[in-house]
Parts: structure tokens; C-alpha cells; sequence
């Protein structure tokens, strides 16, 4: 995808410097800046402050951030380390463990003379997988939207919450990947692009990657989508995923849940994106999925730049007032329509889930 018509991924290994190399996400949409990450530190740094985010890219990030450990040290328990450290970055995302165990799992059998090779080849195909399965997400949903054309003759409108783009993976994105096909197939799309409290990352990422692939899109808050769904103003939602279990319950960002809840009351299909890395198939009961909360300065704090192009963090709330920052909620599978998968779209089953991936 594009940044100021040059195409980039979101993360990359530079072999000259053997580095890797990342967009820092917190200083976006303001500040385009690109980051190198050294050392397995810089990996789990990148992963907790959020210079990366999004479930597959954090993926992405801890698999090559097993590859640095080994840059740095070839020690067995060094490498054990940090690869628990990478796994507690940030718990509720699947798709970082997954990685990790993929990864420890490849090179246990490796002779230290090869390993540091191998754990680079094997963290570039994890992304490279990513990267086809997002596509193909793009692709299974890219068929929802044109029915809903063929019907309606006239711009589909969608409704995103929090950031599922290109950006939250390695290229195309989930939630997004259908708009952007849509988008590169002629049908016009218009995106309903939530704010996204406490973060912004729907505005600061979604907005933003939008505008530059030019896609007609608007900004509103959080607590606006339900009225646009009562007027009809929305066709269908879509949103990522950081944990679906193998029921078709959702685990993603906080709110997701209410717009589930809005959209079902008005009959409007609510469909998850994501990827089978995804897929939590140990865990059964969405109560046991660890739910992040993150430093309540997220919530008390708001950043944006000043006049003299610098960003700047401003105190929002009463000094003594508390708050609690979740960063997840759970969608019970009933109100999701589908599971757009790189499979295809199934319902959010058990039996639907297995019958894409035996």
C-alpha cells in the first residue's frame, strides 16, 4: 500500500545494516517516520509502546524479534528469555504467541551455525503468509460488498471501528482488504471510520492510510455509528480481530461490542476480518482471554501538534479525577454475521471455523 504514492510494508529486515526496519506508528498521521529496531529490546519496546499494532504486525514483529535475540546471543536460555519476554508485550493479541511458538518451534531443531539464518528466513514467510492472507481476506470479502452493490446500485457505505488496515498488518490489512479491492475494482465505497478513543487509531491510522490510497472516507466519534445505522446510512460493517476462539467469539478493540450490538438491532451484517493466526483454538470460554489495560493516560492525555508542527501531549481530564483503560472487549459470535477468512467466510462457529481449517 501507499504512503505519498510510494509503496511501503509495514516491517521489513534490512540486510545491509541488518536491521529491522519499521514504520513508528505513534507519530503517525503527523510524522512519517521510519525506525530500525536492533536488538530484541527494541522488538518488545516497539511491540508495548505501540510503534507497532495490530495483531499480525505484532506477529510479524515478535518473529523477528526472535531472529535479533539470536543476532545478539545464540545462548538457549537467552533466546528463551526473550522470547517470553516478547510473549507478554501484549497478552491479548494471538497472533504474538503464535509467532513466537512457530518460531521456537523452527529453530529447535537448528544448528547454531545456521540458526540466525534460518530465524530471519522463517520471520520474512511469516510475514509473507500474512501479507497473501490479508489478500485473500480482500478477495473472500471483496464478494459481500459487490452483492450489496448489485442491489443498491449506488456507494456502499461501511462502518470500521479502531485501526484493521495495512498498517495493523503487513500489507492490504483485514478489515480493510475488502475496501481496498472494492476500491481497485471501480465499485465506490465511502468509509464511516471511528474515532476510536482512547487511542485515535481509527483517526491517526485508518483515516489516514484511506486518504492516501483516496478513498472517500469520514471521521465520526465512537457514540455516532448507531445513529447513521438507524437513518440507514450504513451497508455493513466490518472490523478486525486480536483473538477469535474456535466458538466465533470476537476479542478486538473496546467497543467493538457495542457496535455489534447497534448493528444487529438494525439488521445490518457485521462481519470480522482476520487471518487463521487469529484463531485461539485452546481457549474456550471468552472469559479467560487476558483483557490489556493499558496506562490510564491514554485516556487522560490527547495528543496532537501545536503551530509549530510538534506534537504535543495535553491533559484532558480533572487532575484528580481516576481511569480505567480496557483496551478490548468481546463480541459473542452471535452477533456476527460472518468470519471473512483467507479461506473464505464462514459463520462464527465451530462447525463453520472447521470446516475451513481442518
Amino acid at each position: 500500500m501507499k504512503i505519498n504514492g510510494v509503496e511501503y510494508k509495514t516491517i521489513w529486515f534490512n540486510e545491509e545494516k541488518q536491521v529491522v526496519k519499521i514504520i513508528d506508528q505513534i507519530k503517525l498521521p503527523h510524522k512519517f517516520i521510519i525506525k530500525e529496531l536492533s536488538s530484541v529490546k527494541d522488538a518488545v519496546n516497539a511491540i508495548k509502546t505501540m510503534e507497532v499494532r495490530g495483531a499480525p504486525l505484532i506477529g510479524g514483529t515478535a518473529a523477528y524479534g526472535i531472529a535479533l535475540a539470536i543476532k545478539e546471543n545464540k545462548d538457549p536460555e537467552f533466546i528463551k528469555k526473550s522470547a517470553e519476554e516478547l510473549i507478554q508485550s501484549r497478552p491479548t493479541a494471538i497472533n504474538l504467541k503464535w509467532a513466537v511458538d512457530r518460531m521456537i518451534k523452527k529453530l529447535s531443531v537448528i544448528n547454531s551455525d545456521q540458526i540466525l539464518d534460518v530465524a530471519l528466513k522463517e520471520a520474512k514467510e511469516i510475514c509473507d503468509e500474512d501479507e497473501k492472507f490479508c489478500e485473500n481476506i480482500g478477495l473472500n470479502g471483496l464478494k459481500i460488498i459487490e452483492e450489496i452493490y448489485d442491489k443498491k446500485k449506488s456507494t456502499v457505505n461501511i462502518l470500521t471501528h479502531c485501526n484493521a488496515g495495512w498498517l495493523a498488518t503487513i500489507n492490504w490489512g483485514t478489515a480493510t482488504s475488502p475496501i481496498y479491492h472494492a476500491h481497485k475494482k471501480g465499485i465506490p465505497v465511502h468509509v464511516w471510520v471511528d474515532e476510536t478513543r482512547p487511542r485515535n487509531q481509527g483517526a491517526n491510522l485508518t483515516s489516514y492510510e484511506l486518504n492516501e490510497e483516496e478513498i472517500p472516507n469520514t471521521i465520526i466519534a465512537d457514540n455516532t455509528g448507531g445513529i447513521l445505522m438507524q437513518r440507514g446510512e450504513v451497508d455493513m460493517c466490518i472490523v478486525g480481530t486480536d483473538r477469535t476462539l474456535s466458538n466465533g467469539d470476537v476479542c478486538n478493540k473496546i467497543g467493538t461490542y457495542l457496535k455489534a450490538l447497534a448493528a444487529h438491532d438494525n439488521n445490518i451484517p457485521f462481519y470480522v476480518a482476520l487471518p487463521s493466526s487469529t484463531i485461539d483454538w485452546d481457549i474456550k470460554d471468552a472469559k479467560d482471554i487476558p483483557i490489556e489495560e493499558r496506562n490510564s493516560e491514554e485516556l487522560s492525555h490527547i495528543e496532537g501538534i501545536d503551530e509549530n508542527n510538534q506534537i504535543k501531549k495535553v491533559l484532558i481530564y480533572p487532575n484528580k479525577s481516576k481511569a480505567m483503560n480496557l483496551a478490548f472487549d468481546v463480541t459473542p459470535a452471535k452477533y456476527v454475521t460472518g468470519l471473512i477468512t483467507e479461506r473464505g467466510v464462514t459463520e462464527a462457529s465451530f462447525d463453520g471455523l472447521k470446516k475451513l481449517f481442518k
